[in-house]
């Protein structure tokens, strides 16, 4: 069964509040900075259902016209979304070298955050927005940068007339709501795989009048690609600024541990979110001293570790993992060590941010008799 196209406005629309991204609402290639104006207010404790974009079939090496650039694919210029192609048609000439690639939506205000307070961002539901999405691989970029895609290369092109330019392969993928995705097969196969949304880029505003560039995440969040944060999971994030100032963007429809090509399954979300504040006291007893984004599922505390060297981003969620050992469970250093290398997993969140992500996975259930 195919996936139902949610243009913006229409279809169910959970959140007690709703934005759409327009040129109005987003950013193109660069986060908020300090001093940004809000595109929306909310109160701590309210929801939120936001439409996202996706970047890829927007961008200037893809003709910046999604019509033309998904009709190629087969896709009826009535099943590509209104807001994707008002956002490529206006808003301002980019800098494709210079300016990050994500189309950032925000920042949305949350009343009484100030700094030092911890935003906690509950998922309550990503919906695919269309059934398509992109897989990218630019030459220069992603795990095998410099290899992959080869320059000249034939290119594997899935469909006759599929866009393809020198060093970049534009792989186009189907996603049914059976929650399975597809990738074309030379020989008229298929490789599926299932499908779990998410939102790559998330954050709070940093701090600093300067807009920091879309690509690599910080201790503000941002661009860090963490799989396991999809529906029925949480994010916490540190408060730079008044008002936190939340923003998202590049959306997921599936992503593997790693993220080895320049991108994953890249389509738009309509994501619906609860958004709390918790005081910096308040924080400080449930989660302990927070200096960047936290994760929680059902089953796992999520540790991450950010650096532009994967060694160190590893060593960073070793810390950060020690840490969450002392503060919430007071488990001494040298037990929380020998712990972590005999029972937790230390997966890669992503290598293609400039700033590399390790996140450790911490299961709740081996602390159950603790709490």
């Amino acid at each position: 069964m195919t996936l139902p196209l949610l243009q913006p406005h229409e279809g169910p629309i959970p959140g007690r509040h709703y934005l759409a991204s327009t040129s109005e609402t987003v950013t193109w290639g660069w986060l908020p900075a300090e001093g940004t104006a809000p595109v929306a207010e909310m109160g701590s404790g309210e929801t939120i259902t936001i439409d996202t974009v996706s970047h890829e079939g927007i961008l200037e090496d893809q003709g910046r016209d999604p019509v033309t650039f998904f009709g190629q694919f087969g896709v009826d210029p009535a099943d590509v979304l209104r807001d994707a192609v008002d956002i490529a048609a206006g808003h301002p000439v980019r800098d494709a070298v210079g300016d990050g690639p994500h189309v950032t939506t925000g920042p949305i205000a949350v009343s009484g955050a100030r700094p030092d307070d911890v935003l906690r961002v509950d998922f309550l539901e990503l919906v695919p927005r269309a059934p398509y999405g992109v897989v990218s691989s630019r030459h220069g970029y992603g795990a095998l940068a410099g290899e992959l895609p080869p320059l000249p290369h034939p290119g594997f092109v899935p469909d006759p007339g599929a866009p393809e330019k020198a060093g970049s392969i534009f792989t186009f993928c189907r996603a049914t709501a059976d929650g399975t995705g597809s990738l074309p097969v030379p020989g008229g196969r298929e490789l599926r795989f299932p499908l779990a949304p998410f939102l790559g880029l998330i954050g709070v505003t940093p701090s600093g009048a300067t807009p920091l560039h879309s690509v690599p995440p910080g201790p503000f969040g941002g661009n860090m690609d963490v799989k396991d944060l999809v529906a029925g999971t949480s994010l916490y994030l540190p408060a730079q600024v008044d008002g936190a100032g939340l923003f998202v963007g590049d959306p997921h429809y599936a992503q593997g541990h790693g993220e080895v090509a320049l991108t994953a399954l890249e389509a738009p979300l309509r994501a619906t979110l609860r958004v709390t504040v918790l005081p910096a006291a308040e924080s400080r007893a449930l989660l302990g001293l927070l200096r960047r984004p936290f994760g929680e599922t059902s089953e796992h505390w999520i540790a991450l570790g950010l650096h532009r060297d994967l060694n160190e981003a590893f060593r960073e969620a070793v810390r950060e993992a020690l840490r969450v050992l002392a503060d919430l469970y007071e488990v001494p250093t040298d037990i929380g060590y020998a712990y972590l290398s005999a029972a937790a997993d230390f997966v890669v969140s992503q290598v293609v941010d400039d700033v590399k992500g390790v996140h450790c996975l911490i299961r709740k259930s081996d602390f159950g008799a603790w709490t």
